[in-house]
């Protein structure tokens, strides 16, 4: 790990290997910048946009962050908290940041970068320092450049044995409009076209969907690399979003591949943990993607 050079008022580390660059915050559980065969940053880049909520400004930065679902305001905009700490792990780092003032819900971010694959994997921690139980799910947001294409494999098949029950269920939010030609909506796949713009446009209003995801895996194809984001899916458990694990939020800035886990009543003093692996790829041509899918990519 080596230290990087100062981004938006930020100090970054490095982590890498020989296929791919991570650059995480020193002051924060966010992962900021990820490269793959020495290509420019694939996440978003935002810089120092940020939100205002009754206990200061909630920078967006772009990259990597948890967060704690359902979302709610201010709850989960909760400003980062300083006083970070930070420990070296073979290959990785743990990042832990204090109780937040008034959910007193600490976060902690593992990352690991596995020395002999393009592949890194990230557990995401959430700890209840409260005096009382709450309710809540944790929330993976890895947020793109734009100029990509979104791939959320679907559920498929009968779900009993004559066809009858429903075989999946999609949020989506207010402001998406469903027949978006950003949206591409098939029986196996859902796609997103990450459309370049200028500039927000009234026409063309923020994408956000989600669903439950039984795969286990959704990507984001971009200037030639496929990001690949992998989770357990756990079936049979209760999710936020009307049972969704897997989210996807599109705008004029970014794109954003959303994993969560179950929505759960955390008791003081315990954890919910959840872990993704990421893949980096630099072709199409992999077994989870029927050709059909790389032919319309």
């Amino acid at each position: 790990m080596t230290d990087s050079a100062d981004i938006h008022g930020t100090i970054t580390k490095v982590i890498e290997n020989k296929f791919l660059r991570l650059e995480y915050l020193v002051s924060a559980p966010r992962i900021v910048s990820l490269s793959f065969n020495g290509s420019p940053n694939i996440f978003a880049d935002l810089g120092n946009v940020s939100l205002s909520t009754p206990y200061g400004d909630f920078y967006l930065r772009g990259g990597h962050r948890l967060w704690h679902s359902p979302e709610s305001m201010p709850r989960t905009y909760m400003p980062d908290v300083p006083g970070v700490t930070l420990s070296d792990l073979p290959a990785g780092v743990r990042i832990d940041q204090p109780a937040e003032p008034w959910t007193q819900i600490a976060k902690s971010l593992e990352i690991v970068v596995n020395p002999d694959k393009p592949q890194v994997i990230v557990r995401h921690e959430l700890r209840n320092d409260g005096p009382w139980s709450v309710e809540f799910a944790p929330w993976a947001l890895s947020m793109f450049r734009l100029g990509g294409m979104g791939i959320f494999p679907q559920p498929v098949g009968n779900v009993d044995s004559y066809g009858l029950l429903a075989n999946r269920q999609i949020s989506v939010w207010p402001y998406t409009k469903i027949n978006d030609h950003r949206l591409v909506l098939r029986d196996d796949f859902i796609l997103v076209r990450a459309v370049l713009m200028p500039k927000a446009d009234p026409a063309f209003p923020p994408i956000k969907f989600g669903y439950f995801n039984p795969h286990g895996w959704m990507a984001y194809w971009l200037d030639g690399i496929l990001f690949v984001k992998r989770f357990d899916p756990l079936p049979g458990e209760s999710f936020p979003d009307g049972g969704c694990n897997s989210e996807s939020y599109c705008n004029h800035q970014f794109i954003e591949l959303e994993t969560l886990g179950p929505l759960k009543l955390l008791s003081p003093e315990s954890t919910f943990t959840h872990v993704e692996t990421w893949e980096l790829y630099d072709s199409l041509d992999q077994p989870f993607l029927p050709e059909s899918i790389r032919a319309l990519i």
